[in-house]
C-alpha cells in the first residue's frame, strides 16, 4: 500500500466515528462491553439515532431487543446451517432439503477428490462468509479455497454485532448439492418474513454479483414501496411464484415446528423450477442495523413485532 492510501485510511479511521468504531470492534477492542453498550454504539453509529431498548419502537430496535433479551438456548441448533437441515426435514419434509455431500472438522480435512465437479462449501457457523460456490472444480484453486474456510472457521462471526447464537455453535465446514435452475437464470432468494407466525412480506435480492437490488412484496405478490440496504425498484417486475400459497405455508409451518411464539423471525427458500428448498433461519434481519428507505418503514415493521 503506497503512502498516500495509507494516509487516506489514516485520515478516514481519524475523522469517520463509523469507521473506527468497525475496525476496532473487529479487532476486538470492544469486547469486554456489555451488549446494551455495545450495540447502542453500533446501532446508532449504522443508523443515526439512538437505540431505546427500555422502549423499543421500530424494527431494528425491536432486533436488538429481541438479541439480548430473547435469544433460548434451542436457537442455537436452529441458527447451525448444518445441524437445522434435520429439523427442517423433520418439520416440513426433507423433500424441501439440500442435500449434504460430506462434513470436516478443519478446513485441512476437505477431501476434494470425493466431491464432485460442482459443489457449494459452507461454514456452519457464519452467514454471508465462509461460503464457496464452485461451478467447476477444475478451476477452483484449493490452496485459497483451504485458506478461505481456515480463516472462516477461526472467525467468531457473533462479536461484531453480538448474535450470540452463532458463538454457541460447534464449527463445521460441510459441502452441500450445487442447485442450479434448469432454465440457466439465477436461482432467486425468498426471504420470508414472519411477524408472530404470520409470513407477511417477502424479501427478494436480485444482481446480487452485478447491481445489487432488492424488492419487497406482501402476501398477494404486490410491491411493497420500502427495502433495507439495497435499491429497489418497482419498475423490476419479478414473476410471481405458482408456489406462492406454498412458500407461505412452509415458512409458517417451520416457524411453527421450530419456534412457536417468537415475534420475529426469517426463513429463507430458494425455488428452483417446481421445487422448494430451505436456505436458512435468520433471527435477526440484517443484524438489526440494515437502513429503511423510506425511513417511516422502520417503525412500521417495528409495529408488527409483538415483544
Amino acid at each position: 500500500m503506497g503512502i498516500k492510501k495509507v494516509m487516506q485510511v489514516a485520515k478516514r479511521f481519524c475523522t469517520n466515528k463509523e469507521i473506527r468504531f468497525s475496525y476496532l470492534s473487529k479487532l476486538g477492542f470492544y469486547n469486554g462491553k456489555s451488549d446494551e453498550e455495545y450495540l447502542g454504539r453500533l446501532f446508532e453509529y449504522s443508523l443515526g439515532y439512538k437505540l431505546n431498548l427500555s422502549d423499543p419502537k421500530t424494527f431494528n430496535e425491536k432486533n436488538q431487543w429481541l438479541k439480548i433479551y430473547g435469544f433460548k438456548d434451542e436457537y442455537v441448533k436452529l441458527a447451525d446451517k448444518y445441524l437445522v437441515k434435520d429439523i427442517v426435514g423433520r418439520a416440513i419434509g426433507y423433500e424441501h432439503v439440500i442435500k449434504t455431500i460430506d462434513t470436516w472438522d478443519t478446513a485441512a480435512d476437505i477431501d476434494f477428490d470425493k466431491l464432485p465437479q460442482k459443489f457449494v462449501l459452507k461454514c456452519n457457523h457464519t452467514s454471508s462468509t465462509g461460503v464457496i460456490i464452485c461451478k467447476d472444480k477444475e478451476k477452483l484453486d484449493q490452496a485459497a479455497t483451504i485458506r478461505e474456510m481456515n480463516k472462516a472457521m477461526h472467525t467468531d462471526y457473533s462479536y461484531y454485532r453480538r448474535e450470540h447464537v452463532y458463538s454457541k455453535i460447534n464449527r463445521k465446514i460441510f459441502a452441500e448439492e450445487f442447485i442450479e435452475d434448469p432454465s440457466g437464470r439465477d436461482i432467486n432468494d425468498y426471504k420470508v418474513f414472519v411477524f408472530n407466525g404470520r409470513a407477511t412480506y417477502i424479501q427478494v435480492d436480485y444482481d446480487r454479483f452485478t447491481d445489487h437490488h432488492r424488492n419487497f412484496y406482501d402476501r398477494e405478490w404486490n410491491y411493497v414501496p420500502f427495502t433495507t440496504c439495497y435499491p429497489t425498484d418497482p419498475e423490476h417486475q419479478i414473476e410471481k411464484p405458482s408456489q406462492l400459497d406454498e412458500l407461505l405455508g412452509l415458512a409458517e409451518k417451520l416457524a411453527d415446528q421450530t419456534v412457536k411464539g417468537i415475534p420475529f423471525v426469517r426463513m429463507d427458500f430458494y425455488i428452483v423450477g417446481t421445487r422448494i428448498l430451505f436456505g436458512e433461519i435468520t433471527f435477526y434481519h440484517g443484524a438489526g442495523i440494515e437502513r429503511f428507505y423510506p425511513a417511516e418503514y422502520d417503525r412500521k415493521l417495528g409495529d408488527m413485532i409483538k415483544l
